[in-house]
């Protein structure tokens, strides 16, 4: 049986590095600690981060993306054939900062030599008897962040081959959890999240794209993906406007994608945004089929201030009026270190946060 809908508590996935860990893997680099003592202090970090999450009361649980130096590495350094380029988007902050990013670049045929998110899932599900949640970046991340420049055109002189390759490291990778018993998948997407905002829309047209276009592209290779997903296994999708030491790079509702992305992509929920106004209003919830299931992601683990609870319920009343109270849960709105670095905020907090997330969910849907 799917968990359709999953647990009411959620969260996305990456969970503040302990600054033991933050030390072996710069000790690791440097040479001065062998794989063996890094993996010893890695896997002890990692079982204190699933007792944490039971700990808080949550039913699924990730490993916090330890393994990974950010929350997309873990799978796309994976592949061979990619190398590294300047991201065309810029990461920004309530200040006005801005920072420039490298995105992955097709150097070559893009390939899968291994199982990417296997290990993860192995190592959780030895550690809990809750269940385990894999998160792996969606199929846009490799494209969008350099449109159509996104790969050598002498390797791949139409896209249409670049993205048959992506259907099918994505297709071996959900067949090889499903195997193992994974039943739980979430995809984390940012580029159609990031449609949302016109600023953005208006860059994509610059560079000779169409945003619709995009959507409609996105969508189309997602479903292919699961078109060939394990009987039993259910996914999620989560979407996030940028999330990089408490920094984003898009703002803007959901109304320009909602009804498209929502009706068309064949996942079983979705993991929103909502921690601020640059998320909009709940009104795009209407288009939600009533066979998915949506968590609010009304909680901000970009900063260390703990919403108040009157608030929280506040907002999951003024979203259950366009969308059933019964399809609804709550979250974070993203994880807590997208990165090695994290988010400005404590590892109190952080649990704190987790721990409301739980208090919530117990409160209105129990």
């Amino acid at each position: 049986m799917k968990i359709n809908p999953p647990f009411r508590a959620e969260h996305i996935g990456s969970l503040l590095r302990p600054r033991e860990l933050k030390d072996a893997f710069g000790a690791r680099s440097r040479g001065e600690i062998d794989e063996l003592r890094f993996r010893e202090i890695l896997e002890r970090c990692i079982v204190d981060a699933i007792r944490m999450q039971e700990e808080v009361g949550l039913e699924t649980i990730t490993d916090g993306e330890f393994r990974r130096v950010a929350w997309s590495t873990g799978f796309v350094s994976a592949l061979e054939g990619l190398g590294s380029a300047q991201s065309i988007f810029e990461f920004r902050d309530s200040a006005g900062n801005s920072q420039r990013w490298d995105t992955c670049f097709a150097k070559g045929r893009v390939t899968r030599p291994r199982a990417i998110t296997l290990e993860e899932f192995r190592f959780v599900r030895q550690h809990t008897n809750r269940t385990p949640k894999v998160t792996m970046p969606a199929p846009s991340f490799l494209h969008f962040f350099r449109l159509n420049e996104c790969a050598d055109r002498k390797v791949y002189p139409e896209l249409d081959l670049f993205w048959s390759d992506l259907v099918r490291i994505y297709r071996e990778e959900l067949s090889e959890l499903g195997a193992a018993g994974a039943s739980y998948v979430q995809f984390d997407e940012v580029p159609q999240a990031m449609l949302c905002d016109e600023n953005v829309r208006a860059k994509v047209r610059e560079h000779g794209e169409d945003p619709q276009r995009l959507l409609g592209l996105y969508i189309d290779a997602m479903n292919a993906i699961l078109e060939a997903r394990p009987p039993g296994m259910t996914i999620g999708m989560h979407l996030c406007r940028g999330n990089l030491r408490g920094r984003w790079m898009a703002q803007g509702g959901y109304e320009a994608i909602a009804e498209r992305l929502f009706s068309d992509l064949k996942v079983d929920g979705f993991f929103l945004e909502y921690d601020s106004a640059r998320a909009g209003d709940f009104s795009p919830l209407r288009f939600m089929p009533k066979d998915k299931f949506v968590r609010l992601g009304l909680i901000s683990s970009k900063t260390p201030v703990l919403e108040h609870k009157d608030e929280l319920r506040r907002r999951i009343d003024e979203a259950a009026k366009f969308a059933a109270l019964d399809s609804l849960g709550i979250s974070p709105q993203c994880g807590f270190a997208s990165t090695a670095g994290g988010n400005p905020l404590t590892a109190e907090d952080q649990k704190a946060k987790l721990r409301l997330v739980v208090q919530i969910a117990n409160e209105v849907w129990k």
